[in-house]
């Protein structure tokens, strides 16, 4: 099964962006297709594959922030060659 994975990480202090980039960077290191925009990051691939990069790298993304947030939308598709038709 394929899945579409839309991620937000919102560290909560002040140095906030090194943590944002090195989660990205762990995620492009991945081999998986991952697309960002300034506001989210996507990800697209096999469910197992998918779900078992995310839970190691949301691992290391939380731990290296005093506080965050990390949103996370899943769809059962594989949408990355999705373009509107408007």
């Amino acid at each position: 099964m394929n899945i579409s994975v839309e991620l937000t990480l919102s560290p909560l202090q002040d140095d906030w962006e090194p943590a944002i980039i090195n989660f990205i960077k762990s995620l492009r290191n991945s081999g998986l297709t991952v697309l960002e925009n300034p506001l989210s990051t996507q990800i697209y691939g096999e469910y197992d594959e998918v779900m078992n990069l995310l839970q190691k790298e949301m691992k290391i993304a939380l731990e290296a922030v005093e506080r965050g947030l990390l949103y996370i939308k899943i769809v059962k598709s594989d949408r990355s060659g999705y373009e509107p038709h408007f």
